[in-house]
């Protein structure tokens, strides 16, 4: 979800500074100052900011900062994997402060792409939140599906998940439908940046969730197929039904929409898929979680506060605390619908 780096600069200063903290690092587009914020419980994510944006983005820092244990957690949940430590930076990409200058990294993995930037969202944290985990999910894929039209579906239903929607704005599925629904079933497009191949990624795994397929399950059957895999091929896996029938009966599940589609999730997949976010959990869902990070922390040699910050970050992914390899060249940047190629 980002660009070449040599597609765009923001701003005029040619060097990464900040007023304290650990060393900035060099951003994927961003040359401004950077702001060290505070590091998160876990010690996994450093939130920096832009400090002339003033106290909006000192905000929506200050609100990343508060939920990105539980952003790690739920992430962690969907792609059943430890993440890597990542820093993020909030700025206003593009120029805007609403969200919609979207969000960037580089590499699919936490090795390449733990340099996350987001787009300020004055007042609304939720959408800073949400763009954050857009980038997290792709690091979780492990040099796979990222800068793909799969990948990207993926991403962004992670982030739904994690924000409640709060990207709603960002919706490519509509696109898709009004350009006659064409096959990215049977084809995947090595893109992320056209809105109609997302598109049908979106209302294909709303299709799949809404049939109860589970979106932790859906992640890592995709992240096993990997760039090449087909949604067809993800059907197959899933069903055990032979990949053909993917197609034809994702069509006709889509012209019995009485309003055709109008959102991300015209099949209410949604509603499937929020145990991820904190809203319910299983007793023995919580312990097989907890012994694993206990069991991934130990092998790290890290310290027991950092052991105990990993599992209250899994108790509140799972348990309620709250609501709600090297890659290519290829893009990892999400924008909104208007800013993409079609």
């Amino acid at each position: 979800m980002s660009h070449p780096l040599s597609k765009r600069l923001i701003g005029t200063k040619t060097a990464a500074t900040q007023a304290s903290g650990p060393p900035a690092p060099h951003w994927p587009s961003y040359r401004g100052m950077s702001r060290f914020v505070g590091t998160s419980p876990s010690g996994k994510v450093a939130v920096y900011v832009d400090p002339s944006l003033g106290a909006p983005g000192l905000q929506n820092a200050n609100d990343l900062l508060a939920d990105a244990d539980r952003i790690v957690g739920v992430n962690d949940s969907i792609f059943g994997t430890i993440g890597g430590p990542v820093r993020v930076i909030v700025f206003a990409f593009d120029g805007a402060t609403d969200g919609t200058g979207g969000a960037d990294h580089l590499g699919c993995d936490f090795a390449t792409g733990a340099d996350i930037e987001v787009c300020a969202a004055f007042g609304d944290s939720t959408r800073v939140s949400a763009l954050f985990e857009a980038e997290l999910s792709e690091c979780s894929m492990g040099g796979n599906l990222c800068g793909t039209s799969t990948g990207e579906a993926l991403s962004r239903w992670c982030a739904a998940v994690v924000s409640n929607n709060a990207l709603a704005d960002f919706a490519s599925a509509p696109a898709w439908f009004q350009k006659g629904r064409p096959d990215f079933v049977n084809h995947t497009d090595p893109t992320d940046r056209k809105s109609v191949s997302t598109g049908c990624g979106m209302a294909f795994l709303s299709w799949l969730m809404s049939k109860g397929f589970r979106l932790d399950r859906i992640a890592q059957t995709m992240v096993g197929l990997g760039d090449t895999g087909t949604l067809a091929q993800l059907y197959a896996q899933l069903t055990s039904e032979p990949a053909a029938k993917a197609l034809p009966l994702f069509r006709a599940a889509v012209q019995s929409l009485p309003h055709g589609i109008v959102d991300d999730d015209p099949f209410g997949g949604a509603a499937h898929a929020q145990h991820l976010a904190g809203q319910e959990s299983s007793a023995a869902e919580l312990a097989e979680r907890i012994l694993a990070v206990v069991l991934a922390d130990i092998a790290a040699g890290r310290t027991a506060e950092q052991l105990a910050a990993d599992v209250r970050a899994i108790i509140d992914a799972i348990g309620g605390g709250h609501s709600m390899a090297t890659c290519s060249n290829r893009s990892r940047r999400l924008r909104p619908p208007s800013a993409e190629a079609a």
